[in-house]
């Protein structure tokens, strides 16, 4: 990447952080004071400071949000600002709700005790985000510090972006149109909320990358693909497991797909099925003998609202979830066909993929599965962040498909002032009855670059890096 395509995706990350900056509060959702206490605790807080600290960040954003939307309630808005009183309200109820459990001994982990010891399990397996949230609260405060953390996020999700659509071939300005996708859609705000699912998407994009340079003929690109696999571990295993499996479940299909035409599976969809499978059974090992989290947890936390209720017999458990899991789809499919703006960039993402490079697209929808196993396994129509993965289809298979039809436009020089005063010279003439010969098209089953796409592939750890038809 030379100069000038480095400075315009500089450009598009400043410019994403700098919109930013008229919400620096107010992204928070119930979950982000989990993230937070831990993150303090990490940085040396005790749990009183974590805790206190926290209720502050959340309380004085519920009363900027409460005042932002009295000023623009019609019926209200004159009235006396209520955001004060809510952010006291709201001190008073958390200073009393976790100082009552701290007295009484909920104590341990590195989250503070903002609800029930077995649901603040679920957060104390994530120390991938508290991590990376430690240097940004210790420097700047817990408001700045969260808000750079996610502009950071964000703005390296981008990037990444870019750089798995120049991998696969894509021209610069199709690459662009990406990156500036991934700002503009769901996926951008999504990102800077202090959530893990900003971090997930990231790193979710540095394994496409990696397999995008392993298909390319780059080998130890694997590399790239098992340590974003084990950091994505650290942040949700949940969504590591479903990211190995689905692109395990990919590269299966595309081997399958290439014997049954009598073509080599090719080393480098061999190496990657490797590093899956081998990550998918570490993942499976590791949740079971560590003391994480297992599914029937997850079960009872969706049905009993968090374990504030009785939990539900198995068997029972069991019917309710396949219950809801039918309402849930019905409902959102019924929204979508409302508002098919989502499905409509869905299928031009897809189809863009997997005409472009059609083992990248498998690879591509392979990943943005992992969203809808998410939302599946939590079905609840009111958290529309979990689905965020499946996002990076259109994202990413949008410029696949622009890219079909970009033609980069050529530089055209203004002429000098003494352009018309020097003699022209006369074009050279073909003598008369004397054919030029003209390139003969040459077609193929395959268009060009899945041709280019093939040879890299069969070549496996050569250490080529072929260019694509636009690379």
């Amino acid at each position: 990447m030379n100069a000038r395509p480095a400075a315009w995706v500089l450009f598009l990350a400043a410019l994403f952080g700098c919109l930013q900056l008229a919400n620096v509060t107010g992204r928070d959702t119930p979950d982000s004071r989990n993230y937070l206490s831990y993150a303090l605790s990490l940085g040396g807080a005790d749990k009183e400071e974590a805790a206190g600290r926290t209720i502050a960040y959340v309380c004085a954003s519920r009363g900027e949000t409460a005042s932002r939307n009295h000023s623009v309630d019609v019926r209200r808005f004159r009235a006396p600002d209520p955001g004060p009183e809510i952010r006291d309200e709201c001190r008073g109820y958390y200073d009393w709700s976790v100082g009552r459990r701290l007295e009484a001994g909920q104590t341990s982990g590195w989250t503070a005790p903002f609800m029930s010891e077995r649901f603040m399990r679920i957060f104390e397996v994530r120390p991938g985000y508290p991590l990376l949230l430690v240097p940004f609260v210790t420097v700047l405060g817990v408001t700045w510090g969260l808000w750079a953390a996610g502009v950071v996020v964000a703005a390296a999700g981008g990037v990444l972006v870019f750089l798995v659509l120049r991998t696969v071939g894509v021209p610069v300005g199709p690459a662009l149109t990406g990156q500036a996708l991934y700002y503009l859609l769901p996926t951008g705000a999504t990102a800077m909320r202090p959530m893990t699912e900003g971090t997930m998407m990231a790193l979710t994009l540095a394994v496409l990358w990696g397999c995008a340079l392993v298909l390319r003929g780059r080998a130890g690109a694997a590399g790239l693909v098992g340590v974003s696999l084990a950091l994505l571990f650290t942040v949700k295993h949940s969504q590591a497991l479903f990211l190995s499996v689905c692109l395990a479940g990919g590269l299966g299909v595309i081997g399958l797909y290439r014997r049954r035409a009598g073509r080599p599976v090719g080393a480098a969809v061999k190496t990657l099925l490797k590093v899956t499978v081998g990550a998918t059974i570490g993942i499976m090992l590791l949740t079971r003998l560590l003391p994480y989290p297992s599914e029937s947890d997850s079960l009872q936390d969706l049905l009993t609202d968090h374990f504030n209720r009785p939990d539900r017999e198995r068997e029972r458990a069991w019917w309710e979830f396949l219950h809801l899991e039918l309402n849930f789809w019905m409902e959102w499919l019924r929204r979508q066909l409302a508002e098919p703006l989502f499905l409509a960039l869905l299928v031009a993402g897809g189809w863009g993929a997997l005409r472009r490079w059609p083992a990248f697209g498998v690879l591509l929808a392979a990943a943005g599965g992992t969203g809808v196993l998410s939302i599946a396994a939590h079905p609840d129509i009111g958290i529309d962040r979990l689905m965020v993965m499946v996002w990076l289809v259109p994202v990413v298979g949008v410029p696949l498909l622009l890219a079909e039809f970009y033609r980069p436009r050529r530089p055209y020089p203004f002429p000098s002032l003494t352009q018309g005063l020097r003699p022209r010279t006369p074009a050279p003439q073909t003598p008369e009855g004397l054919k030029i010969a003209q390139p003969r098209p040459t077609h193929s089953a395959r268009p060009a670059f899945e041709d280019e796409a093939v040879q890299a592939d069969q070549r496996g750890s050569g250490g080529g890096s072929p260019q694509g038809r636009d690379g």
